[in-house]
């Protein structure tokens, strides 16, 4: 039985950040629904995305540091956002 071609393992770095900007959208709308309010839940929702990416990169052994964009990268910049997010949520709650 002929087997299929494997795809291409690894991605450019301009679908890479196709990726990222499409799933913080998503990521935006359903924190726009949250019950708890749009802050916690996007901080919530970027929190479960740092772990998901770190989980596929690990999965998928990425290497850390490349020249080009993976899952690693994913994970650090939504960890970025989660920062901001969580501090200016503790700056305006105080």
């Amino acid at each position: 039985m002929k087997q299929l071609p494997h795809p291409p393992q690894e991605l450019r770095s301009g679908q890479v950040l196709a990726r990222f900007f499409v799933r913080f959208i998503i990521l935006a709308g359903f924190a726009a629904f949250g019950s708890i309010g749009f802050g916690r839940s996007l901080a919530t929702l970027l929190w479960m995305s740092i772990i998901l990416c770190a989980v596929v990169g690990t999965m998928r052994r990425e290497p850390v540091f490349r020249a080009s964009l993976n899952h690693w990268d994913e994970a650090v910049a939504y960890a970025a956002i989660f920062a901001l997010v969580n501090g200016l949520g503790q700056r305006v709650s105080s």
